[in-house]
């Protein structure tokens, strides 16, 4: 393993600290000059712009004749940017849901999930179904952009919890040049992280099989990851759910659908993603609800559970690949107690939250 490696490997980690760094903050004083919750600017901007990696891969997939790729890409992103991503913000602080999400936000992610499945179960996303789905993603945008505007007036000031900035010109460029070299960083400390763990995973002896599964999958959300975990240090927890709730739904809509569109034949979908891998996206995005609506927050137990299901998720994806002896016993605990246990506490907890506030209003 050699120095370069390393230094390739720390450099990742830096240039992804200090992308994040400049994109939450040039993200939430936009918000402070519109005048606008941070949380449509996460939705937005953040969003958008760390789901620019998945982009370009799929795009590049489309046109090299690798669209199943892109297919893959979308889903295994989603399901990190919930479980891993989420669940490691919410450790390093509870983080408090805003009542859109839960109304409006996580709904549609939950809805163009199923759809990606209705759309794929004949086999293939075809380039009509992609088009579809990017129309979904301008029409998403442009309710975003409405909202953005319906809700820039006093009450949305006196809720905000940024200083007001002056909406100057000089501020524009100063902001949005922050947003823009945020980007560059992180697009780049992504890729300089994954070449170098997959550089030192080879060297350790790791098979390409648990790479391609870990690192490689979990690569083109490193943006997100980043930057949601810096906003919930800094305090900015709206652009940190905002961030995973919008990139998910840019990812099926936008990602995956201008991937289809372009596509000649569209993007195959292998029997096995549609029998567990987009069922499981699906879950997760499913999942969200309960936990968001209990106490309009992801409190640190929730966090924990979202990691340790994506713990179990890499667990099931090797011990398949590999035909691993031990995997009906995975199956039998997986199915038989840990799923139902996670159901039934969501549910009791839900009901909970529910009647607490009926209790309240009507008393």
């Amino acid at each position: 393993m050699s120095l370069s490696v390393i230094l390739l490997l720390i450099g990742g980690l830096v240039l992804l600290v200090v992308g994040a760094e400049l994109l939450v903050r040039g993200a939430s004083n936009i918000a402070a000059m519109l005048r606008i919750p941070s949380l449509l600017v996460g939705l937005t901007i953040v969003a958008y712009g760390t789901s620019s990696p998945e982009m370009a891969v799929s795009i590049q997939s489309s046109f090299a004749g690798q669209a199943n790729v892109a297919l893959g890409n979308v889903v295994g992103s989603n399901i990190f940017n919930i479980l891993i991503i989420l669940g490691i913000s919410a450790l390093i602080a509870p983080l408090m849901v805003a009542s859109q999400l839960i109304r409006l936000d996580v709904p549609i992610m939950i809805g163009v999930s199923i759809l990606t499945l209705i759309f794929g179960s004949d086999g293939i996303i075809s380039p009509v179904d992609g088009t579809i789905l990017f129309i979904g993603a301008i029409v998403y945008t442009l309710f975003l952009i409405y909202e953005a505007k319906k809700q820039k007036d006093e009450e949305s000031a006196e809720n905000s919890s940024h200083t007001s900035i002056e909406n100057s010109p000089k501020n524009w460029l100063i902001n949005i040049a922050l947003i823009a070299l945020g980007l560059v960083l992180l697009i780049q400390g992504s890729n300089w992280l994954v070449e170098s763990s997959i550089t030192i995973a080879k060297a350790l002896g790791v098979s390409d099989l648990v790479i391609g599964l870990t690192i490689v999958a979990a690569g083109t959300s490193l943006p997100e990851l980043a930057s949601s975990v810096v906003a919930s240090i800094k305090g900015e927890r709206d652009i940190a759910v905002g961030n995973v709730v919008g990139s998910n739904i840019f990812n099926i809509l936008a990602v995956l659908g201008l991937s289809s569109a372009i596509s000649p034949d569209g993007i195959p979908v292998a029997t096995a993603a549609l029998n567990f891998d987009i069922p499981v996206m699906i879950a997760v995005a499913i999942s969200c609800f309960p936990i968001f609506y209990s106490g309009k927050s992801i409190a640190r137990w929730e966090g924990i559970l979202f990691l340790a299901y994506y713990v179990a998720y890499s667990s099931y994806l090797i011990l398949d690949s590999s035909q691993h002896s031990q995997l009906p016993w995975f199956n039998f605990v997986m199915i038989s107690f840990v799923i139902p246990i996670t159901i039934l506490t969501l549910i009791v907890t839900t009901v909970r939250t529910y009647q607490a506030k009926r209790k309240r209003l009507n008393s």
